[in-house]
């Protein structure tokens, strides 16, 4: 850092704060945490707790929003103030305390900057994620439940509430599949590429040999649908399902038949619910999920109509997107963005965030190449 001059530094990161903040326009989200602030304190608010729910957790974002631009400004002030304090004593410790700040600063603001880069017609919207295990047997089971805990680990880091809505359990471990709910403001946008294969290789536990196993599972990200949607959905074209929930091992979960699956006759797509005990909650949770699914293969068809007339090539996000090598040797890589991180076990406990925000900016270049 020495051969950076720290004012120039700091008038760099000043400007890219300044833009993300007129991109973020803080009087309008002023005006609306005031607005968000009166339905809150309504007495009669959590009479309808679905809506309550949504009111609550936007308010809490967009003040968390706020706070965070204020505390960068903040910190900007108060990092002039000790690079001068540190050059007036010629104190070194004080200058390498800076020095660290500067460069942590430099990390958050480029953090905040990608939030900027979320202005899809969806992006806002809360996110449903469906794990699929896929070639690999059993360890693609065990891979898929490792992926799923690694997603509610993220979550849980954020303070990001999570619902899971079904789990299909192999019969050895792992999991068939598992469909959940991110319950966050902007949610689907900063997952959306995540959606694709994940590739794991490793020695097999399942292996008494102690062979090297190479296993794959599928990550899915649609957005929640919301009322202004219009996704109708005939009767005569779904089919329902009742079944009893299970767990590991085939343990019954629900003690009536309150699981719930529902086939869409026309595109195949397959949803179930197994969360709640009622049986007519689970099929409204249900239908929700084949809505969301349903809306992102319509806008899917929409990007591939559009791609046709520009006569550009379609992006596939469903091809394997990140590698995961515990053995010979440890490192997660992206195969668009090429970032990657040599603490494997980090990321699948939740660190994720260096490449969702590699890959948001590598989505915003394909969009606007394609334009």
């Amino acid at each position: 850092m020495a051969d950076i001059d720290p004012a120039d530094a700091i008038n760099e990161l000043a400007g890219t704060l300044r833009s993300i903040q007129d991109v973020l326009d803080l009087d309008s989200m002023r005006k609306q945490i005031e607005e968000l602030e009166t339905q809150v304190a309504a007495p009669d608010l959590w009479d309808e707790p679905d809506k309550a729910q949504k009111v609550t957790s936007k308010l809490s974002h967009l003040q968390g929003e706020l706070n965070r631009v204020d505390g960068l400004s903040r910190r900007l002030d108060d990092l002039s103030v000790l690079y001068e304090l540190a050059a007036e004593e010629a104190d070194d410790d004080t200058r390498a305390e800076a020095d660290k700040e500067l460069v942590s600063l430099r990390s958050d603001i480029g953090a905040l900057e990608v939030r900027t880069l979320l202005s899809g017609e969806y992006d806002s919207r809360e996110a449903l994620m469906t794990i699929n295990s896929q070639a690999g047997g059993v360890d693609a089971a065990d891979w898929a439940e490792m992926l799923l805990r690694m997603y509610l680990r993220w979550a849980e880091r954020k303070g990001y509430p999570t619902e899971v809505y079904e789990t299909s359990y192999a019969e050895e471990a792992g999991i068939k599949s598992a469909t959940f709910a991110i319950k966050a403001p902007y949610a689907y946008g900063t997952l959306r590429g995540e959606h694709g294969t994940h590739r794991l290789v490793r020695i097999s536990p399942f292996d008494n040999q102690g062979r090297r196993q190479t296993s794959f599972a599928g990550v899915d990200v649609v957005p929640v649908v919301e009322q202004t949607d219009h996704i109708d959905i005939n009767e005569d074209e779904i089919r329902v399902d009742v079944y009893r929930s299970s767990g590991p091992g085939g343990q019954g979960v629900n003690t009536t038949d309150s699981a719930v699956r529902i086939t869409h006759l026309p595109s195949g797509i397959v949803v179930s619910c197994q969360n709640e005990r009622s049986q007519l909650q689970n099929r409204a949770t249900a239908m929700n999920v084949l809505q969301a699914k349903l809306l992102e293969r319509k806008r899917q068809e929409e990007a591939e109509k559009m791609s046709e007339l520009r006569g550009a090539t379609t992006t596939s996000w469903g091809t394997q997107i990140r590698n995961y090598v515990l053995h010979p040797y440890q490192i997660v890589k992206d195969l668009r963005t090429a970032t990657e991180a040599g603490n494997p076990s980090a990321v699948l406990d939740g660190d994720l965030d260096q490449f969702i925000e590699s890959e948001i900016r590598w989505m915003r270049r394909q969009e606007s190449d394609a334009q």
